[in-house]
């Protein structure tokens, strides 16, 4: 046997590839700003942009329509924030009125996801409620699912068509799952970040929606890069809150970790979500000429995808599938 001859040239290669990118696997991040009125630059992200609600943002949106793209996920960056994340569940907030806006102009020809979490829209930065007890600052998990349930509901009321807690609070999939369920929305998918780790990853993402704790960090609720299998249990219990989705968080850092959750949970779709600061060390390296942007993020998307994925959450997206369509430079 001469493996060599199934690589002899590309027709070949791509007749026996085991893996293959396709348009639909990819979910397109877009931040929407809120006291703005045009598109504007995220400094940190090269080529990536904060939208207003407005036809800006749809505009934004047909032109990926019209490349393929299918599938969104919304990340709110309001005009005020509070102690109890208020203007992450108000009718009329940033998320609210863009996923209206959105299914107001596309109906179900595009999937709307809402990032669902309290970071962006509290004056703490934090995942949930923070309590200051015995002289420091604790995460209240149990009263912070009530106000994640409020604004899943309100983000279900717009129109998003899946739920996407980001909180890593305990028991926050039941909490929107009963919620919505409650309210008459039983078939709004929930998207859980199901395994979402305490990443130096998430810096560029901290700075285009102004994320970035006031004080202390998120290693109490989010997961340790050093562990693998306590992926497993956390997804296990998501599923049994009702999760309909699961998510992998970085990517192309935690291929190992999209294994080994797409082998225990192969029924499950599985979503990795290709970072902020993974997007940008890419991007500054094609800046600097160091590497082949196009062939390299082609070739990480595709292990991303080789590992287990089954829907990649990328800033690449819209490139991937104009590349897609060029031809994968393997």
């Amino acid at each position: 046997m001469r493996p060599r001859r199934l690589r002899k040239n590309k027709l070949v290669r791509d007749l026996v590839a085991e893996t293959t990118l396709f348009q639909d696997d990819l979910v397109l991040p877009i931040f929407i700003k809120e006291s703005i009125n045009e598109p504007e630059q995220i400094t940190s992200m090269p080529g990536v942009y904060r939208y207003p609600p407005n036809d800006k943002l749809v505009n934004y949106v047909q032109d990926s329509y019209e490349n393929g793209i299918r599938s969104i996920i919304l990340f709110g960056i309001p005009s005020y924030k509070d102690e109890i994340a208020s203007s992450a569940y108000d009718k009329n907030g940033v998320i609210q009125r863009a996923v209206k806006i959105i299914k107001d102009s596309f109906k179900d020809k595009i999937i709307v996801i809402t990032d669902e979490c309290t970071d962006e829209y509290t004056s703490h930065g934090h995942c949930g409620l923070v309590n200051y007890n015995n002289g420091c600052y604790v995460i209240d998990n149990d009263e912070s699912l009530k106000i994640h349930a409020k604004i899943a509901l309100s983000q279900a009321e717009a129109g998003a068509d899946i739920i996407a807690p980001s909180s890593m609070m305990d028991g926050v999939v039941k909490a929107i799952r009963d919620a919505l369920d409650g309210a008459g929305y039983n078939d709004t998918l929930i998207m859980s970040y199901s395994v979402k780790y305490a990443s130096i990853m998430y810096g560029p993402f901290r700075d285009a929606a102004y994320s970035k704790p006031a004080f202390g960090d998120r290693r109490g609720y989010q997961m340790d890069p050093r562990n693998a299998f306590e992926a497993l249990k956390e997804a296990r219990l998501d599923i049994e809150e009702g999760a309909d989705i699961l998510m992998v968080k970085p990517a192309h850092t935690y291929l190992d970790v999209i294994r080994l959750v797409k082998d225990h949970f192969p029924e499950y779709p599985l979503a990795a979500y290709h970072v902020s600061g993974e997007y940008s060390m890419i991007k500054a390296a094609a800046i600097n000429g160091w590497i082949d942007e196009r062939t390299a993020v082609l070739e990480i998307t595709t292990a991303i995808k080789r590992a287990g994925a089954d829907l990649i959450i990328t800033y690449y997206a819209n490139d991937i599938v104009r590349w897609i369509k060029e031809g994968v430079p393997f």
